[in-house]
Formats: structure tokens, sequence, C-alpha cells
């Protein structure tokens, strides 16, 4: 975290640079939101051809000003803000916000003018948030700064929002200004010439104010650094995060030779960090502040079961399916309780999950309601749902929730549903802090996000496990074949050497140069045999008619060698053709993939999905950044949708899932200890029932010298 950052974010002292009078500038209003928002230390607006910016006396230029500065914000033009810099430095100013833009984001004259601002930031030591940027508030009482040219100060709360679009925040706080919700600390940093996500996570991490972090990402700088501080906040400070993160790389969508290139895209990169990182990655801003509150408000719930009280049965069933396509229990009531809600309500409503008190209900129907269910040992969280009705009062209902979750430290979220009959319970319920949603389902999905939040806090096996390996001689392989070129493609058997230094289960295979050395295979050790193409230049054998299986005798070996080279002579003219493996038919199984690619920010990514031919059609993959946690790779294998099949269905037994995420995590390593290999495919990985492990049925390895 850079040095200076606390100058920034709780100066005792600001200069506007560009303070001016004149209305409709953003100079004004900057400085207007700073006396506005009872900012806490001493203002110096610097405009060289006013005498004074809204009564408060101007300096010609920083060097005039004679008391110390800790922050300076910087709204000139593009040109001249390196030269403004340059006398923050030389007035020993530690910190600083440039507001103005007109850099990178402009193209190459921009580039420059935003390098010229980097080395002057550095040669004086200044930390600097921006270029291109909204700026910084900070509503901790004893700061008060509001150093931005946003229309409205945020009220005060425990949720922290950083954001690389300037343009963005202002909607955001319109929209929470909207939901009534307050923030902490609210940072767009632009064009993160030096502080970056990663500084603010890291200031965010140890802010006392600071419960729940919010972010708009459009990249990231350092992946690596990212992912610890990430993992730091979740796991030892326990803060949520949730995230936006926009521009789906076209990366994403690039054609590329193996498989996993194609499957494989920045994004996929940012899914896995996220992933692996404990953050919560949303799609809109409306989910973004859906969960951000119930986190914000409510505790994390202690378990994933959860009642719905409700006074009518549709919006109670609609809940109910909501509920369970989340991944969400619904809690088993005790007798007990059963015999309480029987005593407390009408005979016609229903006293099992979800209970439906009925539409004449009253709030002392549901108050019994409420508190039977939250006492209830098999409930950890409730959802209570009102419809409007004329006999129901809807304020007293919302009188009801806190007063009941006084004695009871649950979750529990309202959806009394619409705006305008129900608004004044609303406002009861948020101002004792109950989040409401307007409809059920909005609900389900903030309580099945706060339960995925719960599930990654007591995740265990959170260590990188180092299996034992050849290293040196894997070294020793990739030297030799990057030897006098950039890149080289290893084909199955030359992949292979690399794959048993890591102690992949591999085939005992042969390459047979030319014909006759068909004469010397041992049949009773090879045959019944599966015989495939040997060339660098030929990625997907299947597609070049490259591969003949089952072949049982010496005659059928020479007739399939001679039609493997024959198609992939055809398939590609200029291949240069090694031979043609062959090696024993693998018994029938479950076919998988593993593969990695490296991505230019995040390093190395694991992928693993069901495999086979048609992987790419199907795309059921998932990808996580190496080296992985032991976890990671358990996760990876769950997280697929056929993982109901490698459980075992119809009567099939139950895949060896100890041997793929053995795969895995030697995967992982490799990858890691050998940041040569660019691209890895093992398609397919046959899996064998439990206990019997797997083998490697085809490899190949895209090396690139670094």
């Amino acid at each position: 975290m850079p040095e200076n950052i606390e100058s920034i974010m709780a100066p005792k002292s600001i200069a506007v640079v560009g303070a001016t009078n004149r209305p409709g500038s953003v100079g004004l209003a900057v400085f207007r939101n700073l006396l506005n928002a009872d900012y806490q230390g001493i203002l110096y607006p610097v405009n060289p051809k006013a005498k004074s910016v809204q009564s408060v006396k101007a300096y010609p230029s920083l060097l005039d000003i004679p008391d110390e500065v800790d922050l300076a914000v910087i709204i000139v033009p593009a040109k001249i803000v390196s030269k403004v810099l340059e006398q923050a430095g030389q007035k020993g100013i530690k910190g600083v916000i440039i507001i103005t833009a007109g850099f990178k984001e402009t193209g190459p004259e921009g580039i420059k003018l935003e390098n010229e601002l980097k080395q002057t930031a550095e040669q004086f030591r200044i930390s600097m948030i921006g270029p291109n940027c909204l700026g910084v508030i900070n509503n901790a009482p004893e700061v008060c700064m509001n150093a931005s040219f946003v229309t409205k100060m945020p009220k005060p709360g425990n949720i922290a929002f950083i954001s690389q679009s300037g343009a963005l925040c202002t909607a955001v706080l319109d929209y929470a200004h909207g939901r009534d919700v307050g923030f902490s600390k609210f940072i767009s940093f632009g064009n993160k010439a030096d502080i970056n996500e990663v500084d603010l996570l890291n200031y965010l991490k140890d802010d006392p104010q600071t419960d729940v972090i919010l972010m708009y990402l459009e990249d990231i700088t350092d992946g690596r650094k990212f992912l610890e501080t990430a993992r730091e906040i979740t796991w030892q400070a326990k803060k949520p995060m949730l995230a936006i993160k926009s521009g789906r790389s076209a990366e994403g969508a690039k054609a590329a030779a193996s498989h996993t290139g194609s499957l494989a895209g920045l994004d996929s990169a940012y899914d896995a960090i996220f992933y692996q990182s404990g953050i919560m990655r949303v799609e809109g801003i409306s989910d973004l502040f859906d969960y951000a509150v119930a986190f914000s408000k409510q505790p994390i719930p202690k378990g994933n079961r959860v009642a719905i009280i409700t006074n009518a049965g549709g919006p109670g069933i609609m809940a109910t399916d909501a509920a369970v396509r989340h991944k969400l229990q619904m809690a088993q009531l005790s007798d007990d309780t059963k015999q309480k809600l029987k005593e407390d309500l009408p005979p016609t409503a229903s006293i099992r999950n979800p209970v439906d008190v009925i539409g004449d209900a009253t709030h002392e129907r549901y108050e019994a309601a409420v508190r039977h269910i939250l006492n209830d040992e098999n409930v950890d969280s409730a959802i209570i749902i009102l419809s409007p009705q004329a006999m129901t009062n809807v304020l007293e209902t919302a009188q009801i929730v806190p007063r009941v979750l006084k004695d009871i430290d649950k979750t529990v979220l309202c959806s009394f549903m619409g705006i305008v009959d129900v608004s004044e319970g609303v406002k009861h319920l948020e101002q004792n802090g109950i989040p409401n949603y307007p409809f059920p389902e909005a609900a389900v999905r903030a309580m099945s996000t706060m339960n995925f939040y719960s599930n990654l806090l007591t995740l265990e096996h959170r260590q990188i496990r180092e299996l034992p390996a050849q290293k040196e001689k894997a070294n020793t392989i990739i030297t030799e074949k990057l030897q006098g070129v950039d890149s080289y493609y290893l084909s199955e058997y030359q992949a292979n050497d690399i794959l048993n230094c890591y102690g992949f289960p591999v085939l005992q295979s042969y390459l047979l140069k030319n014909i006759s050395d068909i004469d010397n295979i041992d049949e009773e050790k090879l045959l019944p045999a599966a015989m495939k193409i040997c060339s660098p230049d030929i990625v997907h054998k299947f597609d070049a008619g490259g591969v003949k299986l089952k072949i049982k005798s010496r005659e059928q070996a020479r007739q399939a060698y001679e039609q493997i080279i024959a198609n992939a002579r055809a398939f590609n003219p200029s291949a240069d053709i090694e031979g043609v493996i062959i090696e024993p038919m693998c018994k029938k199984g479950v076919e998988v993939i593993l593969g990695a690619a490296r991505d230019p920010k995040f390093g190395p990514v694991c992928m693993f999905g069901l495999g086979g031919t048609f992987v790419e059609a199907i795309k059921d993959v998932t990808f996580r950044i190496a080296p992985m946690w032991e976890i990671s790779a358990e996760i990876m294998i769950q997280t697929i949708k056929s993982y109901t099949i490698l459980k075992g269905i119809r009567g099939e037994p139950p895949c060896d899932i100890d041997a793929i995420k053995d795969c895995i995590l030697r995967l992982s390593q490799m990858l890691t200890e050998h940041s040569e290999i660019a691209e890895l495919d093992i398609n397919p990985l046959i899996v064998y029932p439990e206990g019997q492990g797997c083998v490697v049925a085809d490899s190949r390895i895209l090396l690139k010298k670094q």
C-alpha cells in the first residue's frame, strides 16, 4: 500500500488547484462540496486569477500557500497537470487527486502525458489517485471529506465503494440515495496511474468504518497481489466483497489451437480469481445493492436452512421455488414449533415451511409466527413476506420484526411486496436495519449470496499441497525443446515425458517412426491398441483422421499406420510428421479434460471439465488460477454441471474423484514451476470407478520462451 495514502483519505489540509467561482465548473463543484460536507480540516483554493473562492482566500499557486498541505486536488487542463504536480512535490505535498481527464484514455498523446505524471509522482514520492476520476469521499466523522464533483453527498454508512468509472459513480450515488444506502468511503480511481484497486483494498481491509466492500472494475493491475489482498479481506478481516467486472474481453472468444485456449479468456481468469479470493461477482447495480444492504445490516447466516413466513400462498410458493433453485435448504420445523404455530394460528393456516399465516393476518399473528420460527434450532434464517391486504396494518406488522430480533441473533430479510402501499412499513424496517425487497425472489437471491459467503468462511484445506516431482528433469526437456526457437509444440509422445516427471498416470506408449517398426511390437502387451498421429502441427487428431482404435493384430496396425499417415498429409501437407503413436486401448471410463493457458495478467490458469471431442460445444468447464489450494481443486470438480455423472448415475459406480483432484493439483504445481508452459490439454483424462484411478489418453503442450 502506498505510504502516503492516508494523506489522500484523511488529510488535515486540502488545496484545490483549479477552484473557481465560475458557475457550472468542476472547480466550483469540488470546492463547494468540500465546504458543504463540513470538512474538518483547512481548505486552500488555488487560482491565479481569483482573490477568493466561495469567500475563502485564494492563492496564486501551491507554492504560495504558507502552511503545510496534505492533499492537493488538481482540476486544471491536462497539459499543465504535470507542472502543478511538480509544484506539489516541491511543496512537500504527499497526496494528490487528479480529477482532470485527457490522459491515456485519449490515445498516444494522453499516454505520454500520463507517463510524465508517473515520473513526477515517483520522483517526489507522491501518492496519486487518478487522473480522469470523479474524486474521493470519506464519511468518517473526524474527516467529512467530499473531494469530488458529485451532486449529492452520500449519507454515512458501513459500505465502501471503489470504481474505475467516474460516470458510473454518479448513477450509483443517485441509486443509493434512493434506497437510503450510506457509505463509509466512495472512491473513483480512474486511470490508476499510481494508486490502484489493490492499494485501495489494502486500505479498506483495516478501515474501521468499512464492513462491506463494493467494486466496479474494468481490469486488474496485478492479479497475484489482488488475489493475496482479497484473500486477507475474506478470511482474516472477514469483510464481504461484491464486484461488477465489465468489459468481457474479445480475447475470451478468440480462436486458439487448443481446447483450453479457445475456452479460456481474460473473463474466465477474472471469474477464477474472484472465486478463489472470496469475491462475489454480480451482473448489475441492482444486485450489487440488494446484496450489499443485506451484508451491511444483517448477521451472516450460520447455515443455509431458511424459513419463509407469508400471508399469501402464491408468493410463498415462488419464494420456495427460488430458495431451492438458489441452493438454500427449506428448514424442517420441529414438532414443538409446529405445535406452537397450531395454537396461535387459525386452522386454515399452513404450519409447514413455507408458513402461511393467511391473508387476514394481524400483526399479532405475524409476531407469534416469526417468534416461534426464529426460536427453532432447525432455522438459520428467515424471509418474511407481506402482501398488502385491506385487513393488514403494514406499519404495525413491520414494527414486530425488529422487536422480535432484539432477543434473536438470526438473519432476517423482508419482502413487503410493492412500493406505495407498503412504503411506511418498509421505511420502519430499513430504519431498524431490516433490508426489504419489493419481491420475494430478490430477497431469496440476497439470502443465497449471504449463505455462499458464510460457506466461504468455513472452507477447509486452504493450503497448497506440494507433490513429489522431477522438476529438474522436466526443466531439461523444456530447455532442450526451446533451444533456438521462441515456441514449440510438444506432440503427445513428447508431452508425456513432462507429464511423467510430475507423476501423471500416463499410458506406456511407443513411437512408430516407420511401418517396419510394427514388426517389433509386443502384441501381448499392446493389443488391442490405439494408434494416433504424432505431429506438433496437428493438434486435433480426430479432425485430421489421425486416430484408429481397437487395433487387434499387426496386419490391422499396418493398415492403420498407412491410413493415418495418408489422412494427416491430406489434412496438412506441410505438417512435420514424427510418426504414429501406438498404445494399449484404455478401458472404458468417464472422459474429462484438464487444460491450462497462461493469462498475461494472472499467469497460469487451470481448466477442468467434461472432456471428449465435443468439449468446446458443451463448455462444461471451470477455471482456477495456479498455484491453487487443495480445496480449489475439490470445488473445481464439484461445480461443473456434469458432477452428477462423476458421482455415478443410473447404476454406474462413482468415479475416482480423488484421482482427478490429484491430477489437478499436479497440473497446478507443474504450471507454477515451469513458466514456459503456455498451453496444455489433457483430453481425455479417462476416469475409472472409485479407487481405480484414471489415465491420460491424449495430451499436448505448447512451450514459449519467457
